[in-house]
């Protein structure tokens, strides 16, 4: 175990500055490509939407002004969640957890399993960590040569260890964490109900062309159209109903329809699981691995009841819950504990929140219990 606990990355032979440097500006770009393609899809659905559906097809004021305005809302309170999901400010872990030249050294010559174990318990008996490894000893990340807070874990994309990790997103290039975890869950919402919105809208103009290329069809206008010509009934039926859209802009509007659809299925699955992960106080790591403690593996250990984990991500303020910004309780290195004793006088694991002194605790009706300075 020694040895497992260096990080041995040797560069091959005349494996160059430039060649590590070009590599890693290169990989930095591929990771911003995901980026850059739901950006793509916005912007063109912008398009499709506003000036092809709005402007062009839809021939009523009144009707362009409401769609204009619902759109526009959902557009920023969308695209406000997703920036501070990508630029959220993922603070690092504390010094006080990473191993001294002293205790590392101690550490690396170690001779057995149980001696590295007693120099970790005995650097970590002072630090506010409950959890442990499926073999009991000290959460520790070999690379970032520090002991892991509850709930943090180590991204190998990212190459640190990142407090209360769900998972490390490519459409959002960034860990979704403890800092951005409120954002990430607004960002899923907004999308869904931005592609429901545009579903929803553009369904009546998708009826209407289907109808139209049916009758095109049924009037063998495809037919006509291999040899050059179309009859009255072929113009007619393409001209329609439809104001000043043109076949390019009706296409446009079709496939907004499809892939406001497309999107909206694949959102709506994953904020549903999101949701549930959130009332149970769980991140995805820990569903597929429950968080191991003194007492063995519970899935439930830190669940506060469904209305307390909801505010533990979203805060204490409702007029706060739908704007992206940082309500999130605590410091992303504490969080509280189920009482094992039914006749205690709080729901909070007191013992564990007595660590941050006089600070106030986290589900206390008060806005200064939001702990947005953390």
């Amino acid at each position: 175990m020694a040895s497992s606990m260096q990080n041995n990355r040797v560069s091959p032979p005349g494996y160059c500055v430039c060649c590590r440097t070009c590599n890693m500006w290169c990989w930095r770009a591929f990771k911003w490509l995901p980026v850059l393609l739901i950006v793509s899809i916005v912007t063109w659905s912008y398009y499709a939407y506003v000036i092809q559906l709005c402007i062009f097809t839809i021939e009523s004021t009144v009707q362009q002004c409401i769609y204009l305005v619902l759109y526009h809302i959902l557009l920023i309170m969308f695209a406000w969640s997703y920036w501070r999901t990508i630029f959220a400010d993922i603070k690092p872990i504390p010094e006080k957890y990473k191993l001294p030249e002293a205790e590392l050294e101690k550490l690396l010559s170690a001779e057995t399993e149980d001696a590295q174990r007693t120099i970790l318990e005995n650097f970590a008996k002072d630090l506010p960590i409950v959890t442990r490894t499926m073999s009991g000893s000290v959460r520790y990340c070999n690379r970032c040569v520090l002991v892991k807070p509850d709930r943090a874990h180590h991204c190998s994309i990212c190459s640190r260890c990142v407090l209360k990790m769900d998972h490390h997103c490519p459409w959002v290039n960034n860990c979704v964490c403890f800092h951005n975890y409120k954002f990430f869950m607004l960002f899923l919402g907004y999308a869904l109900l931005y592609c429901l919105f545009i579903m929803s809208t553009c369904l009546p103009y998708f009826i209407r062309f289907w109808k139209m290329y049916q009758e095109y069809k049924h009037a063998h206008c495809d037919n006509l159209f291999d040899i050059g010509t179309f009859s009255k009934q072929c113009m007619d039926i393409l001209n329609g109903d439809f104001g000043m859209s043109g076949s390019a802009g009706r296409y446009h509007i079709v496939f907004a329809f499809f892939v406001a659809l497309m999107f909206a299925i694949s959102l709506g699955s994953l904020f549903g699981y999101h949701c549930y992960l959130v009332a149970h106080n769980r991140t995805t790591l820990e569903a597929f691995r429950a968080p191991m403690f003194r007492g063995g593996a519970d899935k439930n250990g830190f669940s506060m009841g469904a209305y307390n984990n909801f505010k533990e991500v979203f805060g204490n303020s409702p007029n706060k819950w739908v704007v992206p910004v940082f309500t999130s309780f605590g410091d992303g290195i504490v969080y509280p504990l189920p009482q094992q004793d039914e006749d205690t006088e709080s729901l909070l694991s007191s013992e564990r929140w007595d660590r941050w002194g006089e600070r106030a605790r986290p589900f206390d009706e008060r806005e200064s219990s939001s702990f947005d300075e953390l």
